[in-house]
């Protein structure tokens, strides 16, 4: 594992303080799932992105549309 020092508002490290205690976690690991679900996020929108077109082109323009595809 690496390191990475970052600076937060007081308010956000009260916040990661009491979520920490309340859950008996660690605020690393709190830290850490935190921004594996951001990059989650992020690559799941990257990749929705570049099949929309394709997607549309199918007629899928809601979620609804997909999962009256799939059914």
């Amino acid at each position: 594992m690496t390191t990475l020092t970052i600076r937060l508002p007081e308010s956000l490290k009260s916040e990661l303080d009491e979520i920490s205690r309340e859950e008996n976690e660690a605020i690393s690991d709190i830290v850490r799932e935190s921004l594996r679900r951001y990059v989650a996020v992020r690559r799941f929108r990257s990749v929705r992105k570049r099949i929309l077109p394709f997607a549309e082109a199918q007629g899928l323009l809601t979620d609804e549309d997909v999962f009256k595809s799939l059914s």
